[in-house]
């Protein structure tokens, strides 16, 4: 364990930034737009950056959208909109269906008491009279209970198609949660996870958000290329996740960043949970099979803070970051815990773990 003594940074107000960005090119703030300039901003993809950049400092909102329909091909609120529509549509022929049922059994219920004024009565009493009767009640039983089958099939295939809607909702909310290229949950499903941490305050002390940097990622990809750049990203990814428990969340935050949210471990349990990604990532190759080429040693970064440091999800990724920019500045390939006061007094020596 080596300690060092970290130098003053900037965190970076990330949605302060975005906001700034769409106002001096005169873009409308809503959230399609914001949607636009975020992704572009932590440059999960690269073409997309490209293009928005293209566009000049007075993109047209028409632009804007074909930009956005480009890469965001799947519109969650068409999407849902589709699903109500077809929901609804099979429950009004649910209701049609037992509407029929219902007036199919209060016909064969007037039947029945027809019938059986029919037989009982005393001035009807003739064997021709109440076989027609008997005839006639057979036919309506075995007709309602046709009826009945078909009934149940319609509502049992109704239910199916319902049951198919919510699981292609699922699959649509994995497919917008999932990054493409490491297969983790990517920035959006991260935010979503990290605002949940503070439902439950006994949790907070046992709880941490870690943030994993691939140190000087900018020189691989000028280096070597967005491809080898992407195959080492996807690469990363893997090893973090075989490094966790199931119950881990692992998010690609952005760019070169990933995420994780450890709970039911202590500061000390999660520092050693980092020391073992740091060190695997150290020390797995990174070659090319067929040209033999070495990209490695890939390393990260990485900062830590328990989220009982922190009043709120902004706060705990705020002081996470501070971390995570302590351990850039001291050096790469190390691990910042964040202790109170980092952010207001960089003076303070800070525990690097390091082998």
């Amino acid at each position: 364990m080596n300690t060092a003594v970290a130098p003053k940074v900037q965190v970076p107000d990330v949605a302060g930034q975005i906001t700034y960005a769409m106002r001096s090119m005169g873009v409308a703030p809503i959230p399609r737009n914001y949607e636009l300039f975020y992704e572009a901003y932590i440059g999960s993809n690269p073409a997309l950056t490209r293009e928005l950049a293209a566009l000049g400092a007075h993109a047209t909102q028409a632009e804007l959208d074909t930009l956005g329909a480009q890469y965001f091909n799947t519109n969650p609120a068409r999407v849902f909109d589709d699903a109500h529509t077809r929901i609804s549509g099979e429950l009004d022929g649910l209701l049609r269906i037992l509407r029929q049922e219902q007036s199919s059994l209060e016909s064969y219920t007037r039947l029945l008491g027809e019938t059986h004024k029919r037989i009982t009565s005393k001035s009807n009493a003739s064997v021709e009279l109440i076989e027609n009767a008997i005839e006639l009640l057979s036919q309506a039983t075995g007709d309602t209970m046709a009826h009945g089958e078909r009934t149940v099939e319609d509502v049992v295939q109704r239910s199916q198609e319902m049951d198919q809607v919510r699981k292609e909702l699922d699959e649509y909310k994995r497919i917008a949660n999932t990054d493409s290229l490491t297969r983790l949950s990517n920035r959006r499903a991260f935010d979503d996870r990290l605002a949940a941490v503070f439902n439950n305050p006994g949790m907070r002390p046992v709880t941490a958000l870690l943030l994993a940097d691939i140190d000087n990622f900018k020189k691989i990809n000028d280096t070597y290329g967005h491809p080898v750049g992407d195959k080492i990203l996807a690469t990363v990814a893997s090893v973090i996740r075989s490094n966790v428990r199931r119950d881990v969340f692992v998010a690609r935050a952005g760019g070169e960043e990933f995420a994780l949210i450890i709970e039911g471990n202590t500061a000390e349990e999660v520092t050693a949970i980092a020391e073992r990604i740091r060190r695997t990532l150290e020390t797995t190759p990174f070659k090319n099979s067929r040209t033999r080429v070495n990209y490695g040693p890939i390393t990260v970064s990485i900062g830590i803070c328990m989220a009982s440091n922190a009043e709120d999800a902004g706060e705990l990724y705020s002081r996470t970051d501070i971390a995570l920019y302590g351990a850039k500045n001291a050096g790469r390939n190390c691990i910042v815990l964040y202790q109170d006061g980092m952010q207001k007094d960089f003076s303070k020596s800070w525990l690097i773990y390091k082998a």
